[in-house]
């Protein structure tokens, strides 16, 4: 490894997750069944890809770890927040993601994960009915009161750093207000005054987060930190931020196959996709106010990649339509349909399908890990604000909108970004290059 400027990774990484659902029990059984190398973490950008570093004769491939400094799995500690008491056994057999035999050699060390009170506000999240909440007098009472549960948590566990996961679901729509979110004075005052209608619970977290020396991922399509207010205390507190929405099935999908079709210069008609999905995050979309925030969240994607201003005659009048459907007996196995209707040589039509039978949480585990790992790595290389080389795991990817900044949802500019920056960090030149 080449001498860099990033502090070493010492000690253990908390990692305290909002949520304990089936995402987060998911992530946390899977990082312990893998360090007891009873299970591989498979789809894990940190744990397999190799990147390569300089050229001609000096051209090697090395592992992330071979790079930059990154915390161990051995190093992470984790901790949560739950508007349902269960502990994180409890919760990982009810979300039923993993078999009880993929799960019970880790049973006592899930069992003292106990879920802190949630900061919650039922508004955001109807369909939800649990209460292991807090009593907050405001919602600068709730900030208050996060900040004490993650100085606790670092002090129990002893973590030398602590990163904080959204994996709670998605709350209903909350438009930038600029009154309320460009300035970190107005959300504060709003805050301090109890404003339920721009303030979302997540947006407390993130606060709390930051202002506690944490970097903070938001892992849902919420509005939380993609407002100015909370870039500049961001900055402020030389914290870097991420989000918003894993990128785990249809909208990675999307991200990689649409730039065939802007590659090879075919025309576009419509692209309407479907999904049927029925564990709890299901149940959460299923309320038309909480689906709006999802749907801005996935026709982002497309918008992006296939650009009318570049070619008007493939791509300036097509139709996009986005939908998610509540379907209980699915649970977490998550199914996805693309029907694409694409033009050709003398404007022919054809079509294309994509039948998606995934797994929702096995997707999204890996890129929790992943997100928390790097995220970290960016901390201690000194990196803070929005940082965009973790647009390859995110629905849509933070960007300064203010400034007509577009966001990057093509999937392999992502991975270029990605890499460049592990490049950067380690020392080696930032050599790809991004149309």
């Amino acid at each position: 490894m080449k001498q860099v400027n990033v502090k070493p990774a010492t000690g253990k990484l908390g990692i305290l997750i909002v949520g304990n659902g089936a995402v987060a029990t998911t992530f946390m059984a899977g990082v312990m069944m893998a360090r007891r190398g009873l299970g591989k973490p498979i789809g894990s950008m940190t744990q397999y890809e190799k990147i390569r570093v300089g050229r001609g004769t000096e051209k090697r491939y090395l592992h992330y770890k071979d790079i930059v400094p990154m915390a161990l799995l051995d190093d992470i500690v984790f901790g949560c927040w739950d508007v349902y008491p269960q502990n994180a056994y409890q919760a990982a057999v009810y979300a039923d993601v993993l078999k009880r035999e993929d799960i019970d050699p880790v049973h006592e060390e899930m069992e003292q994960i106990i879920p802190m009170k949630a900061a919650f506000d039922k508004n955001y999240a109807k369909r939800l009915d649990g209460d292991n909440v807090k009593k907050c007098s405001n919602r600068w009472d709730m900030v208050e009161q996060l900040r004490e549960d993650i100085r606790q948590f670092k002090s129990e566990k002893g973590c030398e750093r602590v990163v904080v996961l959204w994996a709670a679901s998605t709350e209903i729509y909350v438009p930038v207000d600029e009154r309320v979110h460009h300035h970190l004075t107005d959300l504060e005052v709003a805050m301090r005054a109890d404003d339920r209608e721009h303030i979302a619970p997540s947006m407390c977290y993130a606060y709390a987060a930051l202002s506690e020396g944490c970097p903070f991922i938001m892992g849902a399509p919420n509005t939380t930190v993609d407002i100015p207010a909370m870039w500049e205390l961001a900055t402020e507190t030389k914290m870097p931020i991420a989000g918003k929405d894993f990128k785990t099935g249809q909208t990675l999908v999307k991200s990689g196959f649409a730039p065939i079709i802007g590659t090879r210069c075919l025309g576009l008609e419509g692209w309407f996709s479907t999904n049927i999905l029925g564990n709890r995050d299901g149940l959460v979309l299923d309320e038309p106010q909480n689906f709006r925030t999802k749907e801005v969240s996935k026709l982002s994607t497309l918008e992006t990649i296939l650009k009318a201003d570049d070619q008007p005659e493939l791509y300036s009048d097509y139709y996009h339509k986005v939908r998610i459907n509540y379907y209980p007996p699915r649970n977490d196995r998550k199914e996805s349909w693309d029907n694409i209707d694409i033009r050709g040589w003398m404007n022919y039509p054809m079509q294309i399908k994509i039948n998606f039978l995934c797994r929702d949480s096995i997707l999204a585990a890996p890129v929790c890990l992943d997100l928390c790992l790097l995220i970290d790595l960016a901390q201690r290389a000194g990196r803070y604000g929005i940082q965009r080389f973790l647009s390859f795991f995110l629905k849509s990817p933070m960007h300064d909108y203010t400034q007509g900044e577009e966001a990057v949802n093509h999937l392999y500019k992502q991975h270029t970004m990605l890499k460049n920056a592990i490049r950067e960090m380690g020392g080696y030149e930032a050599d790809e290059e991004l149309d």
